[in-house]
């Protein structure tokens, strides 16, 4: 269903009052009075930009926001904190900080946070600048640039994320760099237009144009600009222990991109179903003001250095509030590469389908019947979180065959979002109000600042989408443009418009591009710059685009859905959980935040100071799309006993069913025994025992996710318990479709069901979901190769061994088994050589090895069979230390297969194609080999146990 074109027609034959999309309809008069003041919706948020300005609406939601919104600060916004720099608007120019301390409250137990606060260094601005507001001139995808001027004097800024360098125009007067109050500029170079200071122990450079020079009096640097009117300023990645001559290199690097002025960003994406990544290019736009260059200097955050597809990151980086940043110099671009593992609409109904939990789920759903979607408050949050727990009894119901709950659960979702989707002339509540002067949409009754500051509106509008994707599955004439499709499309374009022209929405609202992830307060007007606390209702959102775009077939939606949930889903484990420990500082003690802020995050929440929902905030709603919270079981284990530890409880007793949904992803068989022993609990107001039970019970019988399958269908998944995998796809479609794993296992998923497939520790049949009880289990389709086994790579590792063996269940151990082989899926005519592409991978953990020096060799047993054009290639990474960063990667050269049966011998001898990284020695370090065809149209085999051997150059 295509919903790109102008879906928003307003019918002047009606009212002023309404405007109609399909058979919904909005209001286009606010249902209330607007309460009057600088940065309420009253004003015109075109008041604080230029004429020069992007058409269109203006962005809200974003790290810069409180310079355009100015809710607390009339004049001038509050900081802005951009990575590694902030910011702070004032009369006489634009203050810089480079903060490299934090400033951590509270105490390993109980509420605490750490802020890495704006500390002024210094102030740029224009010799007699007296601006009496700040306003906004241009900005793009990461950078904003703010204007003062008081008539006879002005200074443009153009600052970003990530960006080191920040970029003046300036006029009326000399360029001006004055240090802050009580901060002494020390000038350690000064050499014709460029000179180097350092403030508070942060080294900074200054670049005037050619010709021009800087004069030095105290404190204060000025420049005439030789009568030009551009200039920058550098920090640098150094400290006041870096060497006079290191610091002076750096200058020098830097130098050549000072005048490559950037003038804007943008990002672009693209999923590639096949192999189930997603493609981030960032990209800038330069301008030369002198010379030739048009490269910059771009710092990268953590989710983005991990997972960098290409570029030699320089050996200095930045510090800041998301951990250390990685500093790419000389770039136009940079790509990153992440895997998304997909997401389900609900687990499958596999466990005991005849017995007495059968009976205890059926009565848990029978007892929903009489009002499925019970809510506390009739807001747009509180409807959502409604809505979304009739979708979950919806889901539930369909796959156990109980019709009567399925239907009385889809009839209430139906008739809501009917009612909240049309808006009638005098309508006061249960409707959607468009702002034009804003370009926003806002439900009402609205609920925590959803209508006066733009809050949260992913949160609220979420839900919605999420169980319109329900309803359209069973009732797709309803989903249509032509009906109410067109209705949810706007609350995806509002919260997160994913089409670039269409001006009537900022884009990507509440997404931060470069951040990663989104942020939930409108205006951001706080001295902690944005913030947002619940990641996982943020993520909902993009499950729901997911869920709805494949429900409607549009693939545009479907994948800006994956684009921001792959994306985000990193973001999050990095700066809400920590996961590797490369983020939060070393004295602040706690496994995650409740709220990430622009330059920190805290143990704490808007509403609670209680443990169980400090950290359960980002665990809700419990979902099919919410498998992400799942990817580290050990963390997921260690962070529910953080929470009884700070709560001094054995069980979890506010949001219990939550929790025990949660401790299910990291050990299901121990969420259910803490169920049967304690299921009084009240539900959470968007759960029902008849979920929570499904959810426990089922985990408990997949077992935990497993990351190390993908699949070419954006709704499956893969889990391991005991050894065994089980294979998870949804269909939501009218027709049989197949879906193809990573590992060579290909499922058919019926019409309308839910398959798995693969274990089988359970009772009962494995093919679920549909208008139907569940029924056998799908046959998979014929395979070029025998499968895999089903053994995913236990923890724990091969000890000392320098010797390993390739095992077709994914692990290098120093122990042979019995031969077995494993499918390297076809190159598909594509030239992939020195790209992994669908890769068998196979790892070792824990090692405790010395290196020799030299490179790894090995034997593998390769065969094409009969495949004409075949090229096998191997590519192995090493990790020191174990935190998840390779160290050293090493790209062998290719293996020319022949086209008859029988193994071949794949060896080191061909050499090198390529190594980056530095070898080291491993400390419970990690060792991962990946196999691929890089050339051809087939696939081919994999020897495995004792027909294949690598020898790491250890001792």
């Amino acid at each position: 269903m295509a919903l790109l074109g102008a879906v928003l027609t307003v019918l002047a034959s009606q009212s002023a009052h309404a405007g109609t999309v399909g058979q919904g309809s909005y209001a286009s008069q606010a249902p209330g009075p607007l309460p009057s003041g600088c940065g309420d919706l009253s004003t015109n948020p075109r008041h604080w930009v230029t004429s020069n300005a992007p058409a269109g609406a203006v962005p809200t939601n974003d790290w810069w926001s409180s310079i355009l919104w100015k809710r607390t600060n009339c004049a001038y916004g509050e900081p802005l904190f951009a990575q590694p720099l902030g910011y702070r608007a004032q009369s006489g120019g634009l203050g810089v900080s480079y903060s490299t301390t934090p400033a951590i409250s509270g105490s390993a137990k109980g509420v605490g946070e750490y802020h890495y606060n704006y500390a002024e260094d210094f102030v740029v601005g224009v010799t007699g600048l007296a601006a009496s507001e700040v306003k906004v001139d241009d900005w793009s995808d990461w950078t904003v640039s703010p204007l003062l001027t008081d008539g006879a004097h002005s200074l443009r800024a153009t600052l970003g994320s990530g960006l080191p360098f920040t970029y003046f125009r300036a006029s009326g007067g000399d360029a001006r760099i004055r240090g802050a109050s009580g901060s002494d500029v020390s000038v350690w170079s000064n050499s014709g237009e460029t000179i180097g200071f350092q403030v508070n122990g942060h080294d900074y450079v200054a670049f005037a144009p050619t010709g021009a020079t800087w004069s030095v009096d105290g404190s204060t640097l000025t420049s005439s600009l030789a009568g030009k009117d551009y200039f920058s300023v550098a920090v640098l990645p150094t400290t006041s222990s870096t060497s006079a001559s290191d610091r002076a290199a750096l200058a020098s690097a830097y130098a050549k991109y000072a005048y490559s002025a950037v003038t804007g960003t943008a990002a672009s994406y693209r999923y590639d179903e096949a192999d189930s990544t997603v493609t981030t290019t960032y990209r800038f736009t330069t301008t030369a003001l002198e010379g030739p260059e048009t490269g910059t200097v771009a710092a990268l955050l953590p989710h983005q250095w991990r997972h960098l597809a290409s570029g030699s990151p320089l050996p200095q980086t930045y510090v800041s509030s998301r951990g250390r940043l990685e500093v790419l110099a000389g770039i136009q671009s940079f790509t990153t590469s992440m895997v998304f593992h997909g997401v389900l609409p609900e687990v499958p109904a596999v466990a005991d389908s005849s017995g007495t939990d059968a009976t205890t789920l059926q009565n848990y759903l029978n007892a929903e019947q009489a009002d499925p979607a019970r809510q506390m408050s009739d807001d747009t949050y509180w409807t959502g979180k409604g809505l979304g727990r009739a979708a979950r009894l919806a889901e539930i119901a369909d796959q156990t065959g109980n019709t009567a709950v399925r239907d009385a659960s889809l009839a209430v979702i139906k008739s809501k979002l009917t009612d909240w989707f049309t808006a009638s002339p005098n309508e006061t509540g249960h409707l959607f109000y468009y702002d034009d002067k804003w370009g926003t949409l806002i439900g009402y009754p609205a609920s925590y600042g959803s209508d006066q500051e733009l809050n949260d509106h992913h949160f609220h509008y979420g839900y919605y989408i999420a169980a319109a994707a329900t309803l359209a599955k069973f009732d797709p004439a309803w989903a249509g443009s032509g009906q109410y499709g067109g209705m949810v499309d706007l609350l995806i374009r509002d919260a997160n418009n994913y089409d670039r022209t269409d001006k009537r929405f900022p884009y990507l609202r509440d997404f931060d591009i470069y951040s990663g992830h989104d942020w939930a307060s409108g205006h951001g007007s706080f001295a902690a710059g944005n913030n947002q606390e619940s990641s996982s209702e943020g993520m909902n959102f993009d499950n729901a685009l997911i869920q709805w775009g494949i429900a409607t077939g549009n693939k545009t939606v479907r994948d800006a859905g994956i684009y921001m949930y792959t994306t985000q889903a990193a973001a999050i484990q990095d700066y809400w959980f920590d996961t590797g420990d490369l983020i939060y500082p070393g004295d602040f003690k706690h496994k995650g935040v409740g709220m990430v802020w622009g330059n920190g995050g805290a143990y704490s929440t808007w509403f609670s100071s209680a443990p169980e929902q400090i950290q359960g905030i980002n665990l809700l709603p419990v979902t099919g799309g919410h498998l992400y919270l799942g990817d580290d079981p050990n963390y997921v284990k260690a962070n529910y006993q953080e929470m009884l530890d700070q709560s001094g409880k054995t069980r979890p007793s506010i949001w219990t069913d939550i929790w025990y949904e949660y401790l299910a992803l990291g050990d299901g068989d121990a969420a259910l025994a803490d169920f049967r022993a304690d299921n009084s609990f009240t539900s959470e107001e968007g759960e029902s025992k008849a979920h929570t039970f499904h959810w426990i019970r089922n985990l408990a019988a997949l077992g935990t996710v497993d990351t190390s399958v993908t699949a070419d269908s954006p709704l499956a998944a893969a889990f391991v318990k005991d050894g065994e995998r089980t294979y998870v796809a949804a269909n939501v479609t009218a027709e049989t479709a197949t879906v193809r794993f990573s590992d060579g296992t290909t499922v058919d998923a019926p019409a309308g069901k839910t398959v798995a497939s693969g274990a089988q520790n359970w009772s009962g049949g494995n093919a679920t979901g549909g208008s139907t009880p569940p029924t056998d289990p799908p046959t998979p389709s014929d395979t070029p190769t025998p499968p895999p086994t089903t053994t995913p790579p236990p923890t724990g590792g091969t000890g000392s061994s320098p010797t390993l063996y390739l095992q077709d269940d994914g692990r290098l151990t120093a122990t042979q088994h019995d031969a077995g082989s494993v499918a390297v899926p076809s190159a598909d005519g594509t030239n992939h050589d020195g790209t992994p592409y669908k890769p068998v991978t196979l790892t070792a953990t824990g090692l405790n090895l010395t290196r020799d020096g030299g490179t790894a060799s090995f034997d593998l047993a390769v065969d094409a069979r009969e495949a004409v054009g075949n090229a096998t290639q191997i590519q192995l990474s090493y990790d020191c230390t174990g935190d998840g960063n390779w160290n050293r990667v090493e790209i062998y050269r290719y293996f020319a297969t022949d086209p008859l049966p029988g193994w071949e011998h794949y060896t080191d001898s061909p050499g090198l194609l390529s190594a980056t990284g530095t070898a080291c020695d491993l400390h419970d370090g990690t060792v991962q080999a990946k196999v691929w065809n890089s050339i051809g149209n087939s696939a081919g085999l994999l020897g495995t146990g004792n027909l294949s051997v690598l020898r790491l150059p250890y001792h």
